[in-house]
């Protein structure tokens, strides 16, 4: 089993829509055994954005409702995949990786902004996933 957090500030932009489009590409492409989840750092039980969820519906991912969930315990298991590079030493884990890492370059926070920035901040997350998804099954080959 691969268990997989994306994490982000807030937990109601970034990270939820990850988790979604990962769980989406993951089902599309009959990849087993991984666990998603989402947290975010500085969580505190707001719904996901509604601009999140119009980027969601338009991606043809799960876009229903959910409280953001706070990053309170770090499980040794997980892998954590951050949105920015200083994300990183918030999590006191050895398995964690950045978006960065993944696609060269940060996901910026899009709380607040129009639609149309959220569906661009989705599409620069499913370049990260896409990434993370070669990685396990490079992984899994060997």
């Amino acid at each position: 089993m691969i268990k997989i957090c994306f994490v982000c500030t807030g937990g109601t932009c970034r990270s939820i829509m990850a988790e979604r489009l990962m769980k989406k590409e993951v089902k599309e492409r009959g990849i087993e055994d991984v666990k998603v989840s989402s947290r975010g750092l500085f969580a505190n039980g707001e719904n996901i954005a509604a601009n999140a969820k119009k980027a969601l519906k338009t991606l043809k991912a799960n876009a229903s409702n959910r409280k953001s969930i706070k990053l309170n315990k770090v499980d040794k298991d997980m892998l954590y995949v951050v949105m920015t590079e200083s994300m990183r030493d918030k999590i006191p884990s050895k398995k964690v990786i950045s978006m960065k890492n993944l696609i060269g370059k940060e996901i910026i926070d899009p709380y607040g902004q129009s639609e149309e920035v959220y569906l661009l901040t989705a599409k620069e997350i499913m370049k990260g996933i896409d990434k993370l998804i070669q990685n396990i099954t490079l992984w899994r080959e060997k």
